[in-house]
């Protein structure tokens, strides 16, 4: 892999978290492996929207789905992407100490 496609590929996952709903989605997935009516009742958006978002993380290959039945349930691939979330939230909480 050259430097070039390392870092397109560290792109492409990073633009793919850059939304609050797919963040939202992201940490309910850290939580338990989820169908897509489940978030659509956790978003209040409609299953067309829900759908895009989560296959936008599946395209990052941040996500995976498996059918059942008529269900498709969705699951974190890799847990360790929210590492990125947790330190988001600490930089955000250090921006709020430097403006006092």
């Amino acid at each position: 892999m050259t430097e070039t496609t390392k870092y397109t590929a560290m792109a492409l996952i990073m633009k793919a978290m850059a939304h609050p709903t797919r963040l939202f989605i992201l940490d309910k997935l850290n939580e338990k492996e989820h169908c897509v009516c489940e978030l659509q009742e956790l978003i209040g958006s409609d299953m067309s929207t829900v759908s895009r978002h989560l296959s936008v993380l599946r395209n990052a290959g941040i996500v995976d789905s498996r059918k059942h039945n008529n269900q498709v349930y969705y699951r974190l691939l890799c847990p360790c992407v929210l590492d990125v979330y947790q330190c988001m939230i600490q930089l955000r909480q250090e921006d709020k100490g430097l403006t006092k």
